[in-house]
C-alpha cells in the first residue's frame, strides 16, 4: 500500500500515533461503519480535546483511516464518486482574477465542451468568489478565486462527482492544461 500522506498531519494535530488511531478504529468497529458513522465516533472522541477546527480534523482522521483501510482511494468521496482540483497562484487580485476567468471560460473551446452553460452561477464573499456549473457528464465544476495575504489571488479549478478514478485522473490533466492556457492568456 502506498504511503498515506494524511497520517503524519493527523498524528501531529491529534497528538496520537497512527497505531493508537487504529486501535480506536478497531474498538468502534470502523470496518463495518460508513463514513458518517466513523466520523461521528471520531468527533465524539476528539470533542473536548481542544483540537481545532474540530470538524476539519474529524474528517481528516476519518478519511485517513478510510484510505488506509482501503474503504476509499485518494480523490474518492464518501458517496463513491471522485473529485479533483488544481490550483495556481496569480498576480491578479481576487475580483480581477474571477473577471478574467469568466471572460476566458466564455470563449475557451475546452471549457465550453465540458459544461452545461444554462446553470452557470457566479457568487462570492470577501473570502472567495466562486464560478459553478454542471459539467456535460453530470459532475460539477467549481472554480474559485481566493485571496492571498499580499493582495494577489489563487485560482482553484475543481470537479466533483466523477464516476471513476480514471475519469478523475483525466479531469485533473484537463484542468491543468486549461489553467495553463488561462495563465498564459492573462500574462
Amino acid at each position: 500500500m502506498p504511503a498515506n500522506s494524511r497520517i503524519k498531519p493527523v498524528e501531529r494535530a491529534t497528538n496520537r500515533s497512527w497505531d493508537e488511531w487504529l486501535k480506536f478504529m478497531d474498538r468502534i468497529d470502523a470496518k463495518n461503519l460508513d463514513h458518517h458513522g466513523i466520523a461521528l465516533k471520531v468527533h465524539e472522541e476528539l470533542c473536548g480535546t481542544g483540537i481545532e477546527p474540530l470538524g476539519w480534523w474529524t474528517q481528516a482522521v476519518t478519511v485517513a483511516y478510510e484510505q488506509y483501510s482501503g474503504k476509499r482511494i485518494p480523490g474518492q468521496r464518501p458517496d463513491g464518486t471522485f473529485q479533483t482540483s488544481v490550483s495556481k497562484s496569480t498576480k491578479l487580485a481576487m475580483k480581477e482574477l474571477m473577471d478574467a476567468w469568466v471572460a476566458f471560460a466564455e470563449k475557451d473551446k475546452a471549457v465550453q465542451e465540458l459544461i452545461v452553460a444554462d446553470n452557470l452561477k457566479v457568487s462570492g464573499t470577501d473570502r472567495r468568489i466562486t464560478w459553478r456549473v454542471t459539467a456535460a457528464d453530470g459532475s460539477f465544476i467549481i472554480i474559485t478565486s481566493e485571496p492571498k495575504p499580499n493582495g494577489t489571488a489563487t485560482i482553484v479549478a475543481g470537479q466533483q462527482g466523477l464516476q471513476t478514478h480514471e475519469l478523475n485522473l483525466e479531469a485533473k490533466e484537463k484542468w491543468k492544461a486549461i489553467l495553463l492556457r488561462f495563465l498564459k492568456e492573462i500574462g
